[in-house]
């Protein structure tokens, strides 16, 4: 009977109707913290299949949308989630030159089509992932099945690792837009699930997530001037500031590699880097300031706590200046969103591992290595089990891989297809009369 559901229901996807979702998501601009266009466009979709739909207000400008299928014979309700604001903002003002030269194509919100690919920004990564929760919900109402329990279709604003964006006169007013603040407001105001599948990149089960925590490393100096530089106290917190970030830049590798030896069964390796540096004036660069300040991202394993992060940071710098006299560094908290991992033995791992074995024919292998964090931690913190499936990465046509700006902006069809009809299966197979018994076992 269950499988019956499952084909009546993939029969019913089609491969034009994934990539107008997809289109339709890639065409409105939703940077971090402006996602409200793009989920009243999402709730409308929703709506227009069949669904029910809502729009999810958290300021006048950023907005989660959710809708839900429900079920009539006491299955569980399963959640199929996707963030979907992107993390460049096709807006040469805030992108360039830190994403390129120049915005090409792939980094701007419009779709454009081949036989193979969509690309356009935010193609693969998040917004295929939302246009196959679409297409999936789209195909079970399409094809008149009945569901046992209800499937909530749930996208969250705030997914990227960000801080907020300056309004137009340069001042940042809405600090708090990203690191999940959709995803939280979604579950805290009511829109909950038995378990989750976050539809997220990879094209593998995992149910474990690096945390992240970031933090101002602060290098203190001597504010001088060039003219006097051989006549008064000179120390540079620019030119420390090189040798600590080529310490930290080192570390890191030695703290994955590291992690990856004490724990070689996860997932996980959580990875570092310095990703911005300040320090003195552009319009004045005769003076040296009194301090430069770089801010660092370091991912957590699900065992780790920002603060034991940050306590391992100020261990490692406090060796670098024993070694360094008259170095100053101070360190200062950011953020902190702690890793998390759902149990191996729940049955939504292994309904999520069936559904993946079921798709591709074989054996799944679980991806080893990864450092991306994403709202599965805000989930799972939240109390809700969650597993991770994805869109593989792209590739060119000779079959060799792109880069990393590209391939969050390009996505092949075929693999939106084959995400579709996984997350049919699992959402199928996860809300059935098989799975409450599962639950309560």
């Amino acid at each position: 009977m269950l499988d019956d559901r499952i084909r009546s229901a993939q029969a019913a996807i089609e491969r034009d109707r994934v990539t107008e979702f997809c289109c339709a998501l890639v065409d409105v601009a939703s940077p971090t913290g402006d996602e409200g266009p793009l989920a009243q466009v999402i709730a409308d979709i929703l709506a227009s299949v069949g669904a029910e739909a809502h729009v999810q207000r958290i300021d006048d400008r950023q907005a989660n949308a959710w809708g839900r299928l429900q079920g009539s014979a006491g299955g569980p309700a399963v959640m199929l989630y996707a963030p979907i604001d992107t993390m460049t903002t096709g807006d040469p003002r805030h992108d360039l030159p830190h994403v390129a030269a120049q915005l090409e194509p792939h980094l701007l919100a419009h779709a454009m089509v081949d036989d193979r690919q969509v690309i356009g920004l935010g193609a693969m990564n998040p917004k295929g992932h939302a246009a196959c929760i679409l297409a999936a919900v789209d195909a079970i109402v399409r094809s008149g099945i009945d569901l046992d329990g209800d499937v909530i279709a749930a996208f969250g604003a705030g997914g990227m690792p960000t801080n907020g964006l300056p309004d137009d006169d340069g001042v940042v007013r809405r600090h708090h837009t990203g690191h999940g603040v959709g995803c939280r407001a979604l579950i805290e105001q009511g829109v909950s699930a038995d378990a989750c599948v976050i539809a997220k990149s990879g094209w593998a089960v995992s149910w474990e997530e690096v945390g992240l925590a970031w933090f101002d490393v602060i290098v203190r100096g001597t504010h001088t001037y060039v003219g006097a530089r051989h006549l008064l106290a000179y120390r540079n917190p620019i030119a420390d500031a090189a040798t600590v970030v080529q310490f930290l830049e080192g570390w890191f590798v030695e703290r994955a590699d590291r992690y990856t030896a004490e724990h070689p069964d996860s997932f996980v390796e959580p990875q570092g880097i310095v990703g911005a540096i300040h320090g003195g004036w552009e319009r004045m660069p005769a003076f040296t300031p009194a301090q430069c300040t770089m801010r660092v991202d370091m991912r957590l394993g699900p065992e780790e706590s920002p603060l034991d992060a940050e306590r391992e940071l100020e261990a490692a710098i406090a060796g670098l200046v024993a070694d360094m006299p008259g170095l100053d560094v101070d360190i200062e908290p950011v953020v902190g969103i702690p890793g998390s991992r759902t149990d191996a033995t729940h049955w939504i791992v292994a309904v999520a591992v069936e559904a993946w074995e079921a798709e591709a024919g074989a054996p799944h292998v679980a991806a080893r290595r990864t450092s991306g964090a994403t709202d599965a931690n805000i989930l799972r913190n939240l109390g809700i089990p969650t597993v991770r499936v994805g869109l593989p990465k792209s590739l060119d046509a000779d079959g060799s891989p792109i880069g990393f700006g590209p391939g969050m902006n390009t996505v092949d069809i075929d693999a939106l297809v084959t995400l579709t009809r996984y997350l049919v299966r699992v959402a199928l197979t996860a809300t059935s009369s098989e799975s409450a018994a599962r639950m309560t076992a």
